[in-house]
């Protein structure tokens, strides 16, 4: 036997970043996780009450009842929905699923941070490529990006951070300049809050198109980001093969049980939504006001292209005891709370913040 060897870990983990969730604070509004800022209603909240309360068993393995109840709420065959613990866990499934060592993932940069981490574990290669003028997706350079090794390919819409969305006609466009071997995965964790007539829905979009998958996710409109869980949407094959990499009883039985009546409360719950998209358009306005570059935002909250004053900006938000969520060297996203009064908080910080 073997015994000089000593015990190590994979050397490529050493260059994965680490993803950095919104900080939190004692006392201070926290506006950097793009929570909602009001709790569920309070029928999820029995449901979720009532699971609790059986914790002791396991949950179901396949998500039957939160899976049949998703397919009716969204109109879509069981066959092709998946549940997975939030829309990030499913991007990974969809890399697992669809990825060996040494194939690619293309994805606009910057975007959602997850997408390298989860490219990265799977042993994949990540193709990161730059926003447009506009920051937003380049549609023409991620289509010229993929290669014979591409399998994925994700189109955050609304981006996250910089809330900007694409529109039905030019990803329509970008569909057809595609190859069939690449998998298209819409990741619309923030659906709910575009309120612009041509951002499409993805579900209806993607009707037809067997290599465009859609994920989404109950954290964000539908207040659960505490527990996690998403959905998505894909042919059946790339369906079961999603399936099949998920972690067993990966999501748990409180979680479950609250997707499933967030969707029964669902009128409850995306009537909020307005409020918050109503306050975004005040916040970005009064942003502009003031001098600061924010693009428009269809998301619930706000992109400042701050530069090498993000952590300046980052620090004395903190002052006033207002978090937000600071990426160094670029820019400041800010949640917009669906609470004016943690809005002003944040404007005033804002505004008292030397330019």
């Amino acid at each position: 036997m073997m015994r000089d060897m000593p015990l190590s870990v994979r050397a490529d983990l050493a260059d994965l970043p680490n993803y950095v969730p919104g900080r939190k604070i004692p006392g201070a509004i926290v506006l950097s996780s793009n929570e909602v800022s009001t709790r569920p209603p309070q029928s999820v909240l029995d449901a979720i009450a009532n699971a609790v309360a059986e914790v002791n068993r396991y949950p179901q393995m396949a998500n039957d009842d939160v899976l049949a109840r998703t397919a009716a709420y969204i109109g879509q065959p069981v066959e092709r929905v998946a549940i997975g613990a939030g829309s990030v866990a499913l991007g990974q499934q969809y890399v697992q699923a669809m990825c060996r060592e040494g194939d690619e993932v293309v994805f606009a940069w910057r975007s959602f941070e997850a997408y390298p981490i989860i490219t990265h574990v799977v042993g994949a290669r990540s193709v990161r490529v730059p926003l447009d003028a506009d920051h937003r997706h380049d549609l023409d350079a991620m289509a010229h990006a993929c290669t014979d090794r591409t399998k994925v390919l994700f189109v955050a819409n609304p981006n996250n951070p910089s809330g900007t969305a694409m529109r039905t006609a030019e990803l329509e466009r970008f569909f057809d300049r595609v190859p069939d071997h690449v998998l298209i995965v819409l990741d619309e964790a923030y659906r709910e809050f575009v309120t612009d007539p041509d951002v499409p829905d993805g579900l209806q979009l993607a009707q037809g198109r067997e290599n465009v998958a859609v994920s989404r996710t109950f954290s964000k409109a539908y207040g659960l980001a505490g527990v996690r869980v998403g959905y998505s949407v894909a042919s059946p094959l790339v369906t079961t093969a999603v399936r099949k990499v998920g972690i067993p009883f990966g999501v748990n039985r409180v979680a479950q049980a609250a997707a499933i009546a967030s969707m029964d409360a669902a009128d409850e719950l995306l009537a909020r939504c307005a409020p918050v998209t109503a306050q975004r358009e005040r916040v970005h306005a009064a942003l502009l006001e003031m001098g600061y570059d924010v693009p428009p935002s269809q998301a619930n909250f706000v992109w400042l292209l701050l530069g090498e004053r993000t952590a300046a900006f980052n620090e004395h938000c903190l002052e006033q005891k207002v978090v937000v969520r600071a990426f160094a060297g670029e820019g400041a996203r800010v949640t917009v709370s669906g609470l004016p009064e943690e809005n002003d908080a944040f404007l005033a910080a804002a505004h008292s913040f030397p330019r």
